[in-house]
């Protein structure tokens, strides 16, 4: 989903067009060409999306709050920032692309993919004509020329047939989303299956599994994650190299701070307030 110059969020999600508007502070308004999406009315689908359901007050527990207040008085002016419950394959692409990159490349290169090898949705909202584009399915991927779709990776080769080949088992039924979605898969056997796949280390899995599988529980590390868990929690873990040993060791230190349940959506909370509060930066 991305903000356009218009006074509204356009997107296409599962091939519908959707607009988000802000009618307020706290009232948004949902449309669609459809009245459900993923099975759910229009309204109770947004509620799960957006993950509106998640009271972010009780993410960071009482004793959270007593032992760190000053970071938590800072994380409380980003409770309104949600971690969405995505669609896996997309996510799955998306962070695969997205190693050792900013924001913005990363942007332009899903948008690229969806030009290239989705459909596009034509729709009008408010007197404007939108043409956007589908997130292209796995068989579309599995498909592309390599070249093709180098292009839409940064030029990277290497990444570009990593992708195509994780697109090709989930084609295939052999990576199957759904069944990684289950409440009785354990996040270190989601981690174990994901990891199979060239392109996919131990912080992508984690992505996957907190954005595109609704597993709260993930904990991704990364560079700036490693930051704020030396400087405000003092894991002196953090400060090594990210070893595959040192990165499961920061993911069971940090779980003894924060409420391992939730504590890849305390973390999402965590990672911005320390760019934009410490370090000042204000891309998303």
């Amino acid at each position: 989903m991305y903000r356009s110059h218009y006074p509204y969020y356009v997107s296409v999600i599962h091939g519908s067009p959707v607009i988000i508007k802000s009618m307020d502070t706290s009232c948004l308004s949902i449309y669609s060409d459809r009245d459900e999406l993923e099975g759910l009315p229009l309204n109770k689908w947004a509620e799960y999306y957006l993950s509106l359901d998640i009271n972010e007050r009780i993410i960071m527990e009482p004793v959270f709050r007593f032992l760190h207040r000053d970071i938590a008085l800072m994380v409380q002016d980003f409770y309104g920032l949600k971690v969405l419950r995505q669609d896996p394959f997309e996510t799955a692409v998306t962070f695969m692309c997205a190693q050792g990159i900013g924001m913005p490349i990363i942007r332009r290169q899903i948008g690229e993919i969806c030009r290239v090898f989705g459909d596009p949705v034509s729709f009008s909202f408010e007197g404007t004509r939108h043409t956007n584009y589908a997130f292209p399915s796995p068989e579309r991927i599995a498909s592309a020329h390599s070249e093709d779709l180098r292009i839409c990776t940064n030029n990277n080769c290497r990444r570009a047939v990593n992708v195509r080949n994780m697109a090709g088992a989930v084609a295939s039924g052999e990576l199957d989303f759904r069944k990684l979605a289950s409440p009785d898969r354990s996040l270190e056997s989601i981690r174990a299956e994901l990891c199979q796949y060239d392109g996919i280390g131990p912080k992508i899995a984690d992505c996957i599994a907190l954005f595109g599988l609704g597993r709260f529980d993930a904990f991704p590390i990364d560079t700036h994650v490693r930051q704020y868990l030396y400087e405000w929690f003092g894991l002196k873990r953090a400060a090594m190299p990210l070893t595959v040993n040192n990165y499961m060791e920061l993911q069971r230190e940090i779980r003894s701070v924060i409420n391992p349940e939730m504590a890849g959506y305390a973390g999402h909370l965590l990672f911005h307030c320390w760019r934009r509060r410490v370090k000042g930066l204000n891309t998303a």
